[in-house]
């Protein structure tokens, strides 16, 4: 034997003695994961969860707890390695890690993050089982990590599953498709080998100058809880956690600003319980997800993650959450940067987790934030039964995600069989047809009859685009098809679509442009007439227009709600040209499109569809799909009608008449909506009789059953959205003017007649009184039954008795 070959050998031996030790830790029916030979309390998955609790944490270090309080982002964030290196027992995360986010998915912003790793589906399941066997196997305790992700749009994954914006899945008002959302997202998780994902989020988007309305499901917060409440079901049915964002009072900051800005939200106490923390209250009781992610900014000078109020009192104590807390993204440090209400990142850090905050999240190495916990527990400035009750928090949701029981993906192959399937690409197209709403079709130009035309016009500079289908938190790497990809290949023979862009989404300059106005380039009006040349040969133009992924989303937020750019100049000679137009929208948040809606003959809002939008806006206009959705956002005339939205105090935006009463009349600039909450129209129409409330007269406890009857009468099979209002007719406190307390999307063949059934609850009738207690008053309560908050079609009422 060459002696060159002898430490090659030696180290082979001594790696396979290693790996013989290592296995010695799997027994049949469990893992030594503290490595000491015998069955652990919390090794035996038959002992009650607190015994398992307390016999963990009683054989833990102060190393090994303050591990459990950080996040560690993954590879190319903060990880520098995709695989586990002998280097790792020199991190801090030697002594465990609580969780891991967003590893290996190779995320589309980051090109530090693109990985071999994160496709096929199957090698991501088995990199991530080796990186969690290294946890298991080279820590003293051997403690699992939680493997998080995000999943608003579908999974954060390289080729998951790709699903429309949340403002989108809020149009389709459909509760089981949310739920097959959720489902899917969490079986993608599980099978790739994430444990938890950030989804949904809960934030009513009050201000739709706030980039972040793109991500919301709308403005109402009973919309919210409903849809938010499937979610969470949805995904934490495959085995994994739903992680709520972003509590609270996160989506009204001061003038609809983002980015730095994130702060000062104007909302008043009974407002923050009835909008901004109503999804958050009744998705907890009800769904019961395994996380919340806490926001960074501050409620009446009380900065949310740092505040006992929320963290504790409201979440825990009143709410009943039990599952473990997590910063969103330098919420702990702004305590000390921005809110100024700690000295420093220590003294944030201890008024994070007196607070209530479990886990801490940055994105930089956690050394320092585990740093701060063990100084502060050592000088004593933070109580180790403060450490110990956070910790077993973040230890409770391991034990029941079953990692302590299984921490591995079983079968990793089985990843490749079912992660984006060919039902699932039909899912999320269903998906995508279903939140398209029909804003306006003057004189039935659509659907658009084929046999009738020879050239159709694409134009706009949404027609080709694919960026707004492809958002940071959902899938990467999926073909998109775009608007025109749609109906070129929609078309069929006889039928040409011609394509001219006309503008560019965002011309030079913007958006101070959308400040001080400045005239038309030369290759602008090029540009223009381009289109406009082109538009003179088609017997139908249908324009793209509306914001792109730099226009709106997180860190971005608008001066004017107006089409951005040039777009408002190519639509006005689009329309010169009297030929008919149609208008599709792609958009983030509602636009104030007055001149479209007065001068273009039809509108369809199609918000930030995915990558199969293309195909479903195209079945909508040629009538392959009959649009139902309806808007989850106020759409106001002006951005100086702001705040504007749904629901509203009576007389608080209500029109101004030019005559009559002294006190009320006078000369407003723009009264109403320009689109109402709810609102949606379709190929057919829908008639409303036979409303029924039962009983008329109800204990404060009772349940009020209502039912009516919708029938579609028209030529055409259609969906209509029916919606419940409820509105207290007198009351010890001002409640608003209505509220939403009820809807139902129901497909309906020509013809057809279904009886719609609703239940209202003691919850859906309760104030907050003066004493802010929430209660039901006695007194009357009218039922409005409608098609939008504004098209009531139906009215009844009962009365609740006193005690």
């Amino acid at each position: 034997m060459h002696l060159r070959t002898l430490p090659l050998l030696l180290g082979a031996v001594a790696a396979s003695f290693a790996a013989q030790a290592q296995k010695s830790i799997y027994h049949k029916g469990w893992t030594d994961f503290n490595k000491n030979g015998r069955r652990d309390v919390f090794e035996d998955k038959a002992q009650p969860l607190e015994k398992r609790l307390d016999d963990l944490l009683g054989q833990m270090t102060l190393a090994e707890k303050s591990c459990q309080l950080a996040t560690l982002y993954g590879y190319g964030r903060v990880l520098k390695d995709e695989m586990p290196t002998p280097g790792w027992k020199k991190e801090i995360w030697k002594d465990g890690i609580a969780n891991i986010d967003e590893e290996l998915n190779s995320l589309r912003e980051t090109s530090k993050a693109q990985t071999k790793y994160s496709y096929p589906f199957s090698r991501h399941a088995a990199a991530i089982n080796t990186i969690q066997h290294w946890f298991v196997e080279e820590t003293r305790l051997g403690i699992p990590v939680d493997f998080t992700n995000e999943g608003i749009h579908g999974l954060c994954h390289d080729r998951a599953t790709p699903l429309p914006a949340p403002i989108a899945t809020g149009s389709t008002w459909n509760r089981a498709l949310v739920r097959q959302a959720g489902e899917t997202v969490g079986r993608e998780a599980k099978a790739l080998g994430y444990t938890n994902v950030y989804a949904p989020i809960l934030d009513p988007a009050r201000d739709p100058r706030w980039g972040r309305v793109v991500e919301c499901y709308g403005e109402d917060p009973f919309l919210i809880a409903e849809l938010g409440k499937q979610m969470v079901l949805g995904v934490q049915s495959q085995g994994v956690a739903s992680t709520l964002k972003h509590y609270a009072v996160y989506s009204v900051p001061k003038g609809g600003r983002d980015g730095n800005a994130r702060t000062d939200p104007h909302v008043a106490p009974r407002e923050l319980h009835d909008i901004f923390l109503y999804p958050f209250r009744r998705v907890i009781q009800e769904a019961h997800p395994l996380g919340v992610m806490s926001s960074y900014n501050d409620w009446d000078g009380l900065p949310v993650s740092g505040s006992h109020y929320f963290l504790t009192e409201l979440l825990r104590q009143q709410y009943g959450f039990d599952g473990y807390v997590v910063s969103d993204s330098r919420a702990v440090e702004f305590l000390h940067e921005k809110h100024r209400v700690a000295t420093d990142f220590q003294d944030g850090t201890r008024q994070a987790m007196e607070a209530g905050l479990n886990v801490w999240t940055n994105f930089y190495s956690p050394a320092q934030y585990i740093t701060n916990v063990r100084e502060l527990v050592t000088s004593g400035r933070l109580a180790t039964a403060t450490l110990d009750q956070r910790v077993r928090e973040v230890l409770s949701v391991k034990f029941r995600l079953g990692l302590f029981d299984q921490p591995y993906v079983a079968d990793p192959q089985r990843a490749d069989k079912i992660v984006h399937t060919p039902a699932d690409e039909a899912f999320a197209l269903q998906l995508n047809r279903e939140s398209l709403v029909l804003l306006k079709n003057e004189k039935g130009l659509l659907p658009l009859k084929k046999i009738q035309l020879k050239n159709i016009l694409v134009t706009g500079p949404l027609a080709a685009e694919s960026s707004h289908a492809i958002s940071r938190y959902g899938p990467s790497n999926n073909p998109v098809t775009t608007v025109l990809q749609g109906l070129q290949a929609a078309a069929g023979p006889g039928l040409t679509v011609l394509y001219e862009q006309g503008c560019v989404a965002l011309s030079p300059g913007w958006p101070d442009s959308e400040l001080v106005p400045t005239p038309l380039t030369v290759a602008e009006q090029a540009g223009i007439a381009q289109a406009v040349a082109k538009a003179r040969d088609a017997d139908v133009i249908v324009a793209v227009l509306g914001e792109t992924d730099k226009a709106v989303g997180e860190s971005l937020s608008r001066t004017s709600l107006e089409l951005p750019g040039r777009q408002q100049q190519l639509l006005e000679a689009l329309h010169a040209t009297g030929k008919p137009v149609v208008l599709v929208l792609i958009n983030g948040q509602p636009l104030t499109i007055n001149w479209a809606d007065r001068n273009v003959p039809a509108i369809l809002e199609a918000w930030f569809p995915g990558p199969s939008g293309g195909q479903a806006v195209a079945e909508a206009l040629f009538g392959d799909y009959n649009p139902g959705g309806k808007l989850t956002m106020t759409f106001p005339k002006s951005t100086g009608q702001i705040e504007f939205n749904f629901p509203f105090k009576p007389g608080s935006q209500a029109g101004q008449p030019s005559a009559g009463d002294p006190n009320g009349g006078g000369r407003t600039s723009a009264n109403g909506p320009l689109y109402p909450f709810g609102f949606g129209l379709s190929y057919t129409t829908f008639a409303y009789s036979n409303l029924q409330v039962s009983p008329r007269q109800a204990a404060p406890q009772a349940l009020i059953e209502v039912a009516v009857d919708v029938a579609n009468t028209g030529s055409l099979a259609g969906d209509e959205v029916v919606q419940l209002y409820l509105r207290d007719v007198l009351s010890s406190v001002v409640t608003y003017d209505s509220q939403l307390r009820g809807f139902e999307r129901v497909p309906l063949r020509p013809g057809e007649k279904k009886t719609v059934r609703f239940t209202l609850r003691p919850d859906d009738l309760a104030l907050f009184n003066q004493s802010m207690k929430r209660v039901v008053e006695p007194g009357r309560f009218e039922v409005l039954i409608g098609s939008s908050s504004t098209d009531i079609r139906a009215k009844e009422s009962f009365e609740s008795l006193a005690k």
